[in-house]
């Protein structure tokens, strides 16, 4: 895990010192609140729908049990005794008093965390995939280069005022579990025919209003050329990108209006003058990071198996919580674990202080001090030793977050919606405790199968609702908010966006349309193994349209 060095550390606190003082001039009326947005967006702080929210960074999502503890503290102290983890691996506050933000990020500077970059129109907290150096699957662990990335874009003078947000993400696997390809900027990290690391590179992905799956623009970028062709790529965008429209801001709209081929021909021509300058990698620099990401020392447990049988045996919940919480490691006697934050009516993405002390516990214990954030707003262990999980599952069934929905239908991605954004149409957080209520069954979950079901409160979609299998888009018509359903969105490495599949419901009829849904697909399948996202690709949209719609399926 990455640690900060001297400069991280002052700079960190100078910052906190600076902006302390900018509220301190806030709050006594020398600045105005235009004056003081640009102050305070620098500093993660929103202005919401009834109070500030402040946003943390937590870098590619990775904590430790004391930044988490931090984390609790701050919730407890500082808020209303709960955080909101979001689908950029990060934290928000909803609460805070806006006279508490120095002290928080006082706080915060002690365990090396901080809100820089968390909002604003610049490069904006690199994410990877939660199961980074756990993986079976992975060729190489992406923190550290999204840690390069990191330090790289920190304050850069170039990109710090870019004509809109800019996001990137980075993956080390053949199954995408971050999402590149709706990013402003997707690296895909793989291995050449002759064993080298480099990158394929997407850009142009992103939701929101116009949702568009990125373009490929380099199959293979040597790893020693990584900032040189991404400063490329942004100086291309920020010298034609629009400011002019902020709805036709993004680096997508960018790629779509100048062509993928000709603004490869641009990137390009712009790496060729930066490829050898200094911000070619050198190999040293790479592998001294790396050195930060040292996956822990494993020792080998090879009780694991014959305990996690035993344990099956003795206890069905265990058993269906193995099952769909625990995926394999690339060390056959460990297992990377997911925790729940989609208990069955609660809020998508919250974990109480209490919640979050007791999980620094077992990460402490159990886990080797190292814990993740996910994008589909779940908190990973990725190294636990198979005969420590039934350990594991009894610490979080006492603390309520054992929940065994994994990738099931009440895995619910939601944004806060209209309950806490000054930006929504309609509320997310009600809709998605309807629908986890409604199949709040484990075994109908489990016949559904995986079943990514995802809700925005407005069109900026910040509940990933495109790339839902199911999405839910909550807009506003009339005065009363109505609810858009989409089929067929998938945000991995076989990314689409879903398609509208008709005229809207009333809060009332979400729930109802998503079960007609569900029963719809559970009678076309052609056998249990054939998941909901497949199903929808082999008969498309009809059969499911004439369900929700009946005679009027036609013309919806």
């Amino acid at each position: 895990m990455y640690r900060y060095d001297e400069f991280d550390q002052s700079f960190v606190n100078n910052r906190v010192a600076e902006f302390s003082d900018q509220v301190q001039r806030r709050l006594a009326g020398e600045i105005s609140e235009d004056a003081f947005k640009p102050l305070r967006l620098m500093n993660g702080v929103y202005l919401q729908l009834h109070a500030y929210m402040l946003r943390v960074a937590i870098p590619y999502g990775t904590l430790s049990s004391k930044q988490l503890r931090m984390l609790a503290h701050i919730a407890r102290t500082y808020d209303k005794g709960y955080g909101h983890f979001t689908t950029r691996q990060n934290i928000q506050f909803n609460w805070p008093a806006l006279a508490d933000m120095p002290a928080i990020l006082r706080d915060l500077a002690t365990v090396e965390m901080h809100a820089i970059q968390t909002s604003g129109n610049c490069i904006r907290n690199v994410t990877a995939d939660h199961f980074a150096g756990a993986a079976a699957d992975e060729v190489a662990d992406p923190r550290p280069y999204a840690e390069i990335l990191r330090q790289w874009s920190s304050v850069h003078p170039e990109f710090s005022f870019l004509p809109r947000k800019f996001k990137i993400a980075v993956t080390g696997a053949e199954r995408d579990r971050a999402a590149i390809q709706v990013h402003d900027i997707g690296l895909h990290l793989k291995k050449n025919e002759a064993g080298e690391l480099g990158f394929s590179v997407y850009v142009g992905g992103g939701q929101g209003r116009t949702p568009i799956i990125a373009k490929k623009i380099r199959d293979f970028l040597p790893e020693k050329d990584l900032l040189s062709y991404i400063t490329a790529v942004m100086r291309v965008y920020n010298l034609h990108g629009r400011r002019d429209n902020k709805y036709k801001a993004r680096i997508k709209i960018l790629v779509h209006e100048t062509g993928t081929e000709e603004l490869t021909r641009q990137v390009e021509a712009e790496f060729d003058a930066l490829r050898d300058t200094e911000l070619k990698l050198p190999e040293s620099d790479i592998r001294a990071i790396e050195t930060y990401f040292a996956p822990p020392e494993l020792l080998a447990r090879p009780e694991g198996e014959a305990v996690c049988k035993q344990a099956q045996l003795d206890s069905r919940d265990f058993a269906a919580w193995l099952n769909q919480n625990v995926i394999t490691h690339h060390n056959p006697d460990y297992a990377a674990v997911t925790i729940s934050l989609k208990g069955i009516g609660e809020i998508p993405g919250d974990a109480t202080d209490s919640q979050m002390d007791a999980v620094a516990d077992i990460v402490e214990r159990y886990a080797f001090d190292e814990l993740r954030v996910s994008h589909e707003q779940n908190l990973i262990l990725p190294h636990v030793a198979r005969a420590d999980l039934k350990a594991v599952f009894d610490a979080l069934v006492e603390i309520g977050l054992a929940t065994a929905n994994s990738n099931l239908i009440s895995d619910i991605i939601a944004c806060p919606g209209l309950d806490y954004c000054a930006l929504a149409n309609a509320r997310s957080i009600p809709v998605a405790q309807d629908i986890s209520r409604r199949f709040a069954s484990l075994e109908r979950q489990r016949e559904i199968g995986e079943l990514k079901l995802k809700i925005s409160g407005c069109i900026n979609a910040c509940g990933h609702h495109h790339v839902g299998h199911i999405g839910i888009l909550g807009v506003e018509k009339k005065g009363a908010e109505l609810y858009q359903i989409t089929l067929g969105g998938s945000g991995d490495e076989h990314t689409s966006i879903g398609e509208i599949i008709g005229r809207g419901f009333a809060p009332e009829d979400v729930t109802d349309a998503i079960e007609t849904i569900v029963d719809t697909y559970l009678g076309l399948r052609t056998d249990p193994s054939e998941r909901f996202l497949d199903a929808y690709r082999r008969v498309g949209s009809a059969p499911f349209k004439e369900a929700l719609y009946g005679a009027d399926a036609k013309a919806a």
